[in-house]
């Protein structure tokens, strides 16, 4: 296949399986990641997601927190966190693991209404959320559609995919957001674990660990993206 080196802009003939690697331009000598698509936009939102459980077809988000991460750095001056009224109670088990009760939520808007004023604040920036193929995009897309809401598709990363680009996908090599902190000493005192709050904060410092360990440019080229589901802007 043929890819373009995003600086001198040559056409060069790759294999398919080099993709989401590093390579040097045979022209310029330039470093890149390969990819198939060249991305310009540099705005992305860090975000987490809190639920009642684990099946996006029965369960809801409680929480969603965000963080903008812009031209590499995190903007921890904007951020987004709410929290969302499900329609049957947050049992117990949930309570001791995220610390969100029903007393949380009492006066929280619907999780679609919490949707739709992220969906509004996110705009039109790549999400980025850890596991978020298999778990929170699957939530986002659920929520949408139980409620009939008009939709739109963005792009999303998985931070999982980032991790193993840097460290390797070989059998036994954990990628949570716990091995994270570790293998990246991301410091983690004063943030609650399984709070969005805490989570996105700390998933945020592994983005961007991650992205200068890996020398990415500000778009993220040659990172694996996946289509997202999101209440459509009016």
């Amino acid at each position: 296949m043929t890819i373009s080196c995003p600086k001198c802009h040559s056409s060069l003939s790759v294999l398919k399986s080099t993709l989401g690697t590093r390579v040097s331009c045979t022209e310029c000598r330039h470093p890149f990641y390969s990819s198939d698509r060249h991305h310009h936009g540099e705005t992305f939102v860090i975000y987490d997601l809190e639920t009642t459980g684990l099946d996006p077809h029965q369960e809801e988000f409680i929480q969603i927190a965000a963080m903008r991460f812009t031209a590499g750095s995190l903007r921890v001056e904007e951020t987004f966190a709410r929290f969302a009224k499900p329609r049957r109670p947050i049992s117990s088990f949930i309570e001791s693991y995220t610390g969100i009760g029903n007393r949380h939520v009492a006066h929280a808007d619907r999780p679609e209404e919490v949707l739709c004023e992220f969906s509004r604040w996110s705009g039109d920036a790549t999400l980025i959320a850890h596991n978020g193929l298999k778990f929170d995009s699957k939530f986002l897309a659920a929520t949408c559609q139980r409620h009939d809401l008009p939709m739109r598709v963005v792009d999303s990363i998985d931070s999982i995919h980032l991790s193993k680009m840097l460290f390797g996908n070989a059998r036994g090599t954990g990628h949570s957001l716990d091995h994270l902190v570790s293998r990246l000493r991301i410091p983690s005192q004063g943030a609650r674990r399984h709070d969005a709050r805490g989570d996105v904060q700390i998933l945020g410092d592994a983005v961007a660990s991650l992205w200068r360990h890996l020398q990415l440019d500000t778009a993220f080229n040659g990172v694996r993206r996946h289509e997202a589901i999101l209440p459509k802007l009016h």
